[in-house]
């Protein structure tokens, strides 16, 4: 009877580590599992906001993705000084992240230049085939997919508009970035075509910052222009855009944007994608990477709603008359 006596004693001994040792293990998987599912989000832009885009942000919480819960943002901003963008990435990268969401062409080239490994979302990228970015649009390959702009292709758009706004013009300033930028050179090669056929001269002007704005009217005045497509971007600091605005204003040059964002503080026509949709597709690609997709396996999207707005109190502040016709298609009126 001993040592059966022994032999039940020592089965319980061992049974009771076993469930105590699992007990302690089942316990410490909650905990492990919150560590791993912390996915930190680089966000980069030249936007001048202190946070990512609220309807991003809420799009990703509609997911299920809560900043501070399960994800962390590491929030940049080159404050319009494309220069910086490479410094961003770069500690962006030092701090480990996990995604990295590019908003602009240029902190996208600056992202894919610095990184193969990262999975990149971008954000209104214009040309990404063009520009090297990703393969195709089908299969882009690498690590960066997102939603494009389809700027570029826009340009004959944006002239048929002004052109139905002010019937008389012959002459357009482009503002933008300056030759050699991807972006803006496969805009103009896109719009030219469309500029003949409206018997349009298109004049390009160089625009790095803030401190070319006044060279802009300047070059508008000498060349008798009657009117502006402006290229510069839409996520540059909005007091630089309310800058050009006003500037805009003072000199009575009509102009029209390639983003809302611009007409909301003062401009005066737009018509481009919904950034606001945009932003919420963005996050669908982020919760998509998070739950293991790779950014090589997922088509990057092009734009499919577009967005005419209409300033009327921009018209009446430069003495201008927006034709009948035309203020019917606007999608939004600002009066």
């Amino acid at each position: 009877m001993q040592p059966r006596r022994k032999a039940t004693q020592k089965f319980m001994i061992t049974r009771f580590i076993i469930i105590t040792a699992l007990a302690f293990v089942t316990l410490l998987k909650p905990i492990e599992a919150q560590q791993r599912k912390l996915t930190r989000i680089g966000y980069v832009t030249a936007e001048s906001a202190t946070a990512p885009p609220e309807r991003f942000v809420q799009r990703l919480r509609d997911l299920g993705h809560i900043d501070g819960k399960n994800i962390m943002f590491e929030y940049r901003t080159s404050q319009g000084r494309s220069a910086r963008n490479a410094e961003l990435v770069a500690d962006l990268i030092q701090r480990k992240v996990d995604i990295i969401v590019a908003e602009g062409t240029t902190p996208t080239l600056a992202a894919k230049k610095a990184t193969s490994t990262i999975p990149i979302v971008m954000v209104g990228t214009t040309d990404p085939v063009g520009t090297g970015i990703v393969a195709s649009l089908a299969q882009p390959g690498g690590n960066v997919t997102g939603v494009s702009s389809l700027s570029g292709e826009l340009g004959g758009k944006l002239l048929d508009l002004l052109k139905e706004t002010l019937p008389s013009v012959t002459r357009v300033v482009i503002p933008g970035p300056p030759p050699g930028s991807p972006a803006a050179d496969f805009f103009m090669r896109e719009t030219e075509p469309a500029a003949r056929a409206l018997k349009i001269r298109l004049i390009r002007v160089a625009v790095n910052g803030r401190e070319d704005y006044d060279n802009v009217f300047r070059v508008a005045a000498k060349e008798r222009a009657q009117a502006m497509l402006v290229r510069i971007p839409p996520i540059v600091p909005v007091d630089q855009r309310k800058q050009f605005i006003d500037l805009a204003a003072k000199k009575r040059l009509p102009a029209i944007y390639q983003a809302s964002n611009w007409v909301d503080i003062g401009g005066l026509l737009s018509y481009g994608p919904d950034r606001n949709l945009q932003f919420e597709r963005a996050a669908v690609y982020v919760d998509k990477i998070i739950k293991g997709a790779k950014p090589a396996d997922l088509p990057v999207e092009q734009p499919m709603k577009f967005e005419f707005v209409i300033n009327l109190k921009a018209a009446k502040q430069i003495g201008l008359t927006i034709p009948p016709n035309v203020l019917v298609r606007a999608d939004r009126v600002i009066r």
